[in-house]
């Protein structure tokens, strides 16, 4: 009955030996002395920054792409015992795609997950033919999914090979609707696991990238300033230790400082001070010579204003409190000055076409007060609705000229402090943020003297109000934030354009040691660069052919093998393409780096084209004798140029003058040499 457990265990394995060596020469070409140099290289210093961050939990943000890169990066460091007490601001001053592996980037990152979502895709191609809906089925197609939200996740770039996976997987699903030997419920659940795996789950994940970075980074941080009221109440101290037990409802009397919800050029506040606007302007325009009101980039207690009841003086309130609601008539009273935000038919001193915006002073003059200002609850639920800290935001309409008032983002001159111009908008048409405020910091006014009202200006709240922001506001928030945030788009050194990705005429100096000539560089394998761009020409120029043949009704290659050309070049050359051609629309500064996704593509075609032409196109035994011939040689001078910029690559050797110059083969290239 036991006898079985006396025969012999067989096991077999079916080794790849060239896919091991391939592993194995990666492995060893990226972890080789990877703890050299022992230095902040290029832009290191940004992701160590933000790897720190996540170390103290302290909220940042980064336009350059979602959290789930950086969360990687982050996962590395705390199991590396990394506790985030690091200056990341000490920057010392293919072999391009080894040197960024090497470094604490994201484009290797972006890479892996691009290629693993090509990859499981191509899997799941596999199984649909033998076995669909099984185990293995099922498993390719998620981590397909999984690939695209994780390549999104680390980089908005990888939006590129998602489109280019959802394209290639529609046009299958295409085919499949016309597959006659399927049963319409099969069919169906075909379609329906694809939409599951292929958009569900992905925007699932991508959420949940989200939803855990809020988790993690909830303490307030440097980048506040660029969140709304509403989400810097949200963070753990900062904003939100400064308005805790703020009162929830604006009422007549409310002590409040208004925040200007569009946040550009710089986030900041409505402003007055006692200085008046110059009687001649520079371009020979006159003015009010009315109080100047401004937006101030800082906390000031010139900010604050008194939300007035027009019927009433008192600028208390009352008890209990008379909430403002949308539609109210209201005054907005200087709390330092005590006087009235006001407009009237005065050009403003940089935007002619508006008006004039000022705190009002009566020079016994035949200009009256002109101080009535109706609320609009721009995202209010009804009519009635309240007006509400930090959660409203709200429009100040003027009574009298129907203009809007609007932080027009323009510098005042030194007689205003360079601060922000505000104007009265005449012509404003729907929803826009430079015309829309939030109330950021609020009190109950107490104190009808002015003295005594300018004391408690600076006196904590009393009331407790819980705000806090749901998961989907501030996502919704973060990543529109994330979107339109753009970054210092000034001529880089090192910048480039796209043009010169292709033929290699630019490279990155990462690193330079302090001391000797060692230097690390972003500069590709030229025999490979070319290489790839051969490749592609070469697949377009064959596909072009075959495709005028078969409308010949020429068939030169077999169906299958036409079938399996035609998807390596979707994947391959589109992969390419869709990673490539995008940065020719885009107005933002790009380096060398941006290329390699799309270069990592055009290498994979290279081995497809060579497989192509060695198998169709040679068609004796000589050809292909010399054919591989000439693929070693091919071979040999990529190792041989690989190895001669290797000190550029690891950094760990000094060149003399003469060798650097020997390295410098186009004129374009930045090699740096020392001057001694």
């Amino acid at each position: 009955m036991w006898g079985f457990l006396k025969r012999p265990v067989v096991v077999t394995a079916d080794i790849n030996l060239s896919l091991v060596a391939l592993t194995g020469m990666g492995l060893l070409s990226r972890l080789w002395r990877l703890t050299y140099p022992r230095a902040v290289v290029f832009d290191e210093v940004y992701y160590g920054q933000y790897i720190s961050f996540y170390m103290k939990q302290i909220f940042f943000l980064d336009d350059s792409g979602p959290p789930f890169g950086h969360m990687v990066l982050a996962l590395g460091g705390y199991l590396g015992g990394f506790d985030g007490n690091f200056l990341w601001n000490r920057i010392g001053a293919e072999n391009a795609l080894i040197t960024q592996s090497r470094l604490m980037l994201l484009e290797s990152v972006l890479i892996f997950f691009n290629l693993l979502a090509v990859l499981s895709y191509l899997k799941f191609f596999n199984c649909q033919k033998h076995s669909p809906f099984s185990l293995s089925w099922w498993f390719w197609l998620t981590l397909t999914g999984v690939a695209c939200s994780c390549a999104v996740g680390i980089k908005y770039m990888g939006v590129f090979t998602y489109v280019l996976v959802l394209g290639v997987a529609a046009v299958h699903a295409w085919h499949l609707i016309g597959d006659q030997t399927l049963s319409n419920v099969c069919v169906f659940c075909h379609l329906l696991a694809r939409a599951v795996a292929l958009l569900v789950i992905p925007v699932v994940l991508y959420l949940l990238f989200f939803y855990v970075h809020l988790i993690l980074v909830f303490r307030s941080g440097p980048h506040d300033q660029i969140m709304s009221s509403a989400f810097q109440a949200s963070l753990e101290g900062g904003l939100a230790r400064i308005t805790q037990g703020q009162p929830l409802e604006v009422a007549f009397g409310s002590q409040v400082t208004l925040r200007n919800v569009f946040g550009k050029p710089v986030p900041c506040w409505l402003h007055s001070h006692q200085d008046t606007y110059p009687m001649i302007y520079e371009n020979g325009r006159g003015s009010s010579h009315q109080q100047q009101v401004t937006c101030y980039p800082f906390k000031d207690v010139n900010n604050w204003w008194i939300v007035k009841d027009p019927r009433r003086h008192q600028l208390v309130v009352s008890s209990p409190p008379r909430p403002v609601r949308h539609g109210d008539m209201v005054q907005l009273v200087h709390g330092m000055t005590t006087r009235s935000l006001n407009t009237h038919d005065v050009a403003a001193p940089l935007s002619p076409h508006s008006q004039e915006v000022s705190c009002y002073i009566d020079y016994n003059i035949s200009m009256p007060a002109q101080n009535l200002w109706r609320l609009e609850i721009v995202n209010r639920g009804s009519d009635t609705d309240v007006w509400k800290t930090i959660l409203s935001e709200v429009r100040f309409v003027h009574v009298n000229t129907s203009a809007v008032l609007k932080l027009s983002g323009a510098h005042l001159p030194d007689w205003g402090y360079r601060q922000l111009e505000i104007v009265g908008e005449k012509l404003s048409r729907g929803y826009h943020g430079s015309t829309v405020w939030n109330v950021e910091e609020h009190r109950y006014g107490a104190s009808q003297e002015q003295r005594e009202r300018e004391r408690e200006l600076h006196s904590p709240a009393q009331v407790d109000v819980s705000r806090n922001l749901s998961f989907m506001a501030r996502f919704s928030e973060l990543q529109w934030r994330m979107l339109a945030l753009r970054s210092d788009d000034s001529e880089h050194k090192y910048s480039s354009s796209p043009l010169e990705w292709v033929t290699l005429d630019t490279n990155i100096a990462y690193w330079l040691h302090p001391r000797t000539s060692a230097q690390i560089h972003l500069l590709g394998n030229i025999v490979i660069w070319v290489s790839g761009s051969l490749a592609l020409a070469i697949y377009a120029l064959l596909s072009l052919w075959y495709l005028l043949r078969r409308r010949r009704n020429v068939h030169d290659l077999p169906q299958d093998a036409w079938l399996r050309w035609v998807l390596a070049g979707a994947l391959c050359a589109g992969g390419w393409a869709v990673n490539y051609v995008p940065f020719f629309l885009m107005e933002k500064t790009l380096f060398l780096y941006h290329y390699l996704p799309a270069l990592t593509f055009q290498i994979l075609l290279l081995p497809v084209v060579l497989q192509h032409i060695s198998d169709h196109l040679c068609r004796s035994q000589l050809q292909r004798s010399v054919f591989s011939a000439l693929v070693v040689a091919w071979y040999s001078s990529a190792c041989h140029v690989s190895n001669t910029l290797r000190p550029l690559t690891y950094g760990d050797k000094s060149l003399s003058p003469h060798e650097l110059k020997a390295l410098r083969w186009k004129d374009s290239w930045d090699i740096l040499i020392r001057k001694h």
